[in-house]
């Protein structure tokens, strides 16, 4: 994704950020990829509710775009790892601050 891929008015940063994080699963995978090394199968059973192929797939998204790495561990069977690239932590500010505000969105909700 380049700058010349965006018409650059005022919410242009918000549609770049967006594009790399956005949609349903990617922001939930950076969460639980802020606590460390994840294999695939501990995504799995971190959320459920993700399909094999659907975890696969934003996986390689977010490592095409650099902000996860995948690590392959010449074994048998083999074993993949995933984690933050240095790259990939500097949206720990704006992984915390949905975190903080879906937590305010959620309390309010139970006390309507």
């Amino acid at each position: 994704m380049n700058h010349s891929d965006y018409d650059c008015n005022l919410g242009c940063p918000v549609e770049a950020t967006l594009e790399l994080i956005g949609g349903k699963w990617k922001g939930v995978i950076l969460y639980h990829l802020l606590d460390g090394t994840h294999r695939f199968n501990e995504l799995r059973r971190i959320m459920p509710d993700i399909t094999q192929r659907m975890l696969t797939r934003q996986l390689r998204e977010l490592e095409a775009c650099q902000l996860i790495s995948r690590t392959v561990y010449a074994e048998v069977p083999p074993r993949v790892e995933y984690s933050l690239t240095e790259y990939g932590r500097t949206l720990e500010p704006v992984i915390q601050a949905l975190r903080g505000w879906g937590m305010q969105h959620l309390t309010a909700d139970q006390n309507q």
